[in-house]
């Protein structure tokens, strides 16, 4: 089969090659990719020298099964897929079943292939903040994958979304999405907010937490900032209405440990029926890999990259 491999000689750290079919394991399907989202993590771990050339990435797929998982578990071969996991940049994939959710038929798989790290980030990240209804939550890098995900899903919980995007021509968009207001800057909000998702870092991160009310929590998913988060001896006053506030780490394949199946395939569901906007900014044939990563990497995109795949 083919496959998006890291090659470190190529400008992308990335190249088409010819690799061995994938082997399931028996709790494992075998899928056959239809389209790939990009994440700017997976993109930048390409460049990382200790990454072995030919080795095959990419965490988001969506496609068709084509081998039923050996022990019984999971889709029969014939359905469509939405899957998280590795190698996913391929012609073909092979899944642990409870890392595959199903897609309602005729639904448009590059839309859905944008779901499983960032809606799902988003999706878990809301449930640890414990219920959001009539509160603020304020999400900091609203513009990208996990963020307007978080902003939709929100909104939908009936939270006072505060949006951040430094993007200015964003705004329209996110208050489309739910957001009840959008500011370029965490600096500028001007009233404290029940919980945080934080997806820059930084900087960001440290205005957040100032911004948050007795009680609350800042959940950090992100890093794009690639700055240090330097909070002043002052930050942690107990002082009232600031007093008991949190900071928390995320990582999705921590949770849960169950599997994400059924949390996959509502997401489908709510994609193909038009009640999640997967905000895709750039989409094209998995041969333009470049042009998609350049633009990533360059910080050019806003929402989600799609890789059509053969």
């Amino acid at each position: 089969m083919r496959a998006l491999v890291v090659d470190h000689t190529a400008p992308a750290h990335l190249s088409l090659a010819e690799v061995a079919d994938p082997v399931p394991a028996p709790g494992e399907a075998l899928v056959r990719v239809a389209a790939a989202s990009l994440n700017f993590g997976e993109v930048k771990d390409a460049t990382d020298p200790s990454v072995p050339n030919g080795t095959v990435i990419g965490w988001d797929a969506a496609g068709v099964v084509v081998q039923a998982a050996a022990d019984g578990s999971g889709p029969a071969a014939g359905t469509p897929v939405v899957t998280l996991g590795t190698a996913g940049w391929a012609e073909l994939r092979a899944v642990p079943t409870n890392l595959i959710g199903t897609v309602p038929d005729g639904a448009d798989l590059g839309a859905i292939s944008t779901l499983p790290v960032a809606a799902l980030s988003a999706l878990h990240v809301l449930r640890r903040m414990g219920p959001v209804l009539g509160r603020r939550v304020l999400i900091t890098g609203a513009s990208g994958g996990v963020g307007r995900y978080a902003v939709q899903l929100a909104a939908r919980a009936g939270a006072e979304v505060v949006a951040i995007s430094r993007d200015p021509a964003q705004e329209k968009g996110l208050l489309a999405l739910g957001a009840a207001e959008v500011r370029t800057s965490v600096a500028d909000v001007d009233r404290p907010v029940f919980a945080v998702l934080d997806n820059v870092g930084g900087p960001d991160l440290v205005a957040a937490f100032a911004a948050l009310e007795a009680g609350g929590t800042l959940i950090n998913v992100g890093r794009s900032a690639e700055a240090d988060a330097v909070l002043p001896p002052e930050a942690f006053l107990g002082t009232e209405g600031r007093h008991d506030r949190s900071i928390r780490t995320f990582f999705l394949l921590a949770d849960p440990a169950a599997g994400f199946s059924a949390d996959l395939t509502w997401l489908a569901a709510e994609t193909a029926a038009g009640r999640l906007d997967p905000g895709i900014s750039w989409r094209g044939p998995w041969d333009r890999y470049a042009e998609a990563v350049q633009a990533l990497v360059g910080r050019r995109l806003r929402g989600k990259a799609v890789l059509e795949i053969g």
